[in-house]
């Protein structure tokens, strides 16, 4: 599903410059891979680097499903409406700060990537989604009306709304509470199951961690960089 090799994003400029380095990344549909290291290591970095949010420095192979990228080609010549195009079909994200609009409601949140593609609004999926993270009296609300554990939840529901093929999840279950953090895990493997999905997943929740035996890509500090690489029983690299 997704294949990486050798590569690398900087941040910074200067002796203030910091690398971020992925050797290898074999990422199969259906499987869910969690990115963990300490505060400050880059997890966030590297999320927004596969989600091509931000330019990397170095990349020998990007590929997704069957279609390879030449990613540094994509973004020399300029062609973002190319990679915003990708970024739509291909791609769900869960940010920390849930990302919603808030001149939509809860709904038009939710089923806002399918309308930009042209998909029919109702989905079976969907559906499962918003009643098993109990959103269903939220749907006429605004986000400004909505708890953090609640946005982080139509976060969530949004991001799987297109069955993308891979999502991209950072921190989703921090602001939840443990019972719903639970759930969203479970939904999370029921999902990846069904729609086939392929999940990376920066978390600090060890306990959902171990106890759904997800493999981990672990960041390992030198000076001015960070080099991830897979812990435990991760056969995902």
């Amino acid at each position: 599903m997704l294949r990486i090799q050798q590569l690398e994003v900087s941040r910074g400029q200067g002796p203030r410059a910091f690398r971020v380095q992925l050797p290898a990344l074999a990422l199969e549909a259906g499987q869910i891979v969690a990115v963990t290291g300490v505060s400050g290591c880059g997890k966030s970095t590297l999320l927004e680097t596969l989600g091509l949010l931000l330019k990397p420095k170095q990349v020998k192979a990007f590929r997704l499903g069957r279609q390879a990228m030449d990613i540094k080609a994509l973004y020399a010549d300029g062609r973002e409406s190319e990679l915003a195009q990708w970024r739509a079909r291909n791609l769900g994200f869960v940010l920390q700060n849930g990302g919603l609009l808030p001149y939509l409601s809860v709904w038009e949140n939710m089923v806002l990537p399918r309308r930009l593609l042209g998909m029919p609004i109702k989905a079976d999926h969907l559906d499962a989604a918003i009643a098993t993270l109990k959103l269903e009296r939220l749907l006429n609300l605004y986000p400004s009306a909505l708890s953090i554990g609640e946005r982080q939840r139509v976060a969530f529901s949004r991001a799987i709304a297109h069955a993308p093929g891979l999502v991209l999840a950072d921190e989703p279950t921090a602001a939840l509470d443990p019972e719903t953090a639970h759930d969203v895990f479970q939904l999370f493997f029921s999902l990846a199951r069904e729609l086939d999905l392929a999940v990376l997943l920066v978390s600090h929740d060890w306990d959902s961690l171990s106890q759904f035996a997800i493999p981990r890509l672990q960041a390992r500090l030198e000076p001015g960089l960070s080099v991830f690489l897979p812990q435990g029983d991760a056969t995902c690299c």
